[in-house]
């Protein structure tokens, strides 16, 4: 069954709507008590709360775990009939007599398009369309009722003799048949011509509500800000692009013959708890989340768009990323999870960004040695018997971009002898995080 976009609008217009129904019908009351004599009003009251009653009870199965969409439409078919019921239903309660024919006299059809208008909140142009017919039947019904009574005239004299169509229209029991036609073809094309309108305001609303969806699905990688500015953009990584940003490379080591050990579960469940973490200390420290990968993550700091603070939020994300994985395997109940312990490693350099894949399908990459070394960095940890690992450019860039944190940022960092990388043909300067 396909997803409705808009059954949380829905439903927030048919609450309003709901609402805003039992304030017309309260109103209603003391206006009817001053304007109606006496009792004709005790029939307006009950008609009232069977409208009031109707309301609610749209609202209450829309709402409802089981209510399905024929439900409206029948809801929709009975206020039309109990409107046609109250507009042409003579009050026995009225103190004089009138004959039933002369409720046509008053104009009371316009009531029928305040029903009909209220219908355009739930966005559906079907539901509209079905108002729309469904009052026009009940009208024609009710009025062809009262055609049939006795005393009916409907009929106009031949001849253009004013007098005798003066008197004719003058009767009690007059119909004027071609005015009621007028009504329910207006009415119709009203119906028509509002359900066109409730259908181009679906479409805007199912187009906001898909950006709304991908603008949150961005949010899921990007910095708030970045997301933002790829929602309003066109096709921002056609063009490759080069530019200098820090790649993060984390995994849990031993995960795998963990994992083993464990049942699927409970492996899912820490991995799920692991990469919320990751994730929000990379976006805390305005980061890309590149991708997961298995029970490690690639992230990225400068990209798409570079900031001043690059290379020193990469390493705070790992400081972070490090110290949230000892307070969470803390909390852990599973066995043997303090055996396991997460590897990270940042290398700050350039890098090429922009999408491959085919037609069909495209993919954000960020590609170039940067990160290879930044992944290479990480499988070095463990050579090194160290949680994190920096490549000694990324603190150059660290200590360009903010000096002032030098002091504080070598409190995490120890420089460590040039290593040899797997690929490489030369050594690399690299600080460890013990």
């Amino acid at each position: 069954m396909e997803e409705n976009p808009l059954k949380v609008e829905e439903l927030a217009a048919q609450r309003t709507a709901f609402k805003a129904r039992t304030v017309a019908l309260a109103l209603i009351v003391p206006l009817v008590t001053v304007l109606t004599p006496w009792p004709a009003p005790i029939l307006t009251y009950l008609l009232l709360l069977v409208f009031a009653l109707l309301g609610w009870g749209a609202w209450w199965v829309a709402q409802s775990p089981w209510g399905r969409p024929w439900h409206q439409y029948a809801f929709v078919s009975a206020d039309f009939a109990l409107l046609t019921f109250t507009l042409l239903f003579p009050n026995p309660f009225v103190p004089f007599d009138y004959p039933p024919q002369f409720v046509l006299r008053f104009g009371s059809f316009i009531y029928f398009f305040v029903i009909l208008a209220g219908l355009a909140y739930v966005y559906q142009p079907r539901l509209v369309l079905w108002g729309g017919v469904t009052a026009a039947l009940s009208w024609t019904i009710g009025v062809l009722l009262l055609l049939r009574l006795p005393g009916t005239v409907w009929r106009l004299p031949d001849g253009m003799n004013m007098e005798r169509v003066i008197d004719a229209v003058a009767q009690p029991g007059f119909i004027d048949v071609g005015v009621r036609m007028q009504e329910v073809i207006v009415f119709l094309i009203a119906s028509g011509l509002l359900a066109l309108a409730v259908k181009r305001s679906r479409m805007i609303a199912l187009r906001q509500a898909k950006l709304a969806r991908e603008k949150e699905n961005l949010g899921r990688y990007f910095p708030e800000k970045t997301a933002q500015m790829l929602a309003e953009s066109t096709d921002p990584f056609s063009a490759p692009a080069e530019q200098n940003c820090a790649v993060l490379f984390a995994d849990i080591v031993s995960f795998t013959s963990w994992s083993e050990k464990h049942g699927p579960q409970e492996t899912i469940a820490l991995l799920r708890d692991v990469h919320g973490m990751l994730a929000r200390e990379v976006f805390r420290h305005n980061g890309t989340l590149d991708k997961f990968m298995g029970d490690g993550v690639m992230a990225t700091f400068g990209t798409p768009i570079t900031t001043q603070r690059d290379a020193t939020n990469a390493i705070n994300a790992m400081v972070g990323m490090l110290q949230e994985f000892e307070q969470l395997i803390k909390r852990q109940t599973s066995t043997s999870v303090e055996d396991l312990r997460l590897a990270v490693g940042v290398h700050y350099g350039p890098v090429v960004i922009g999408n491959v894949g085919s037609a069909e399908r495209l993919e954000f990459a960020v590609l170039g040695d940067t990160v290879n070394i930044a992944s290479r960095l990480e499988n070095a940890t463990r050579m090194l018997g160290c949680r994190g690992l920096v490549s000694a450019e990324t603190v150059l860039a660290s200590n360009e971009e903010s000096p002032e944190d030098h002091a504080s940022r070598m409190k995490w960092l120890t420089e460590h002898d040039p290593v040899q990388l797997r690929g490489l043909s030369n050594e690399i300067g690299v600080f460890t995080l013990p």
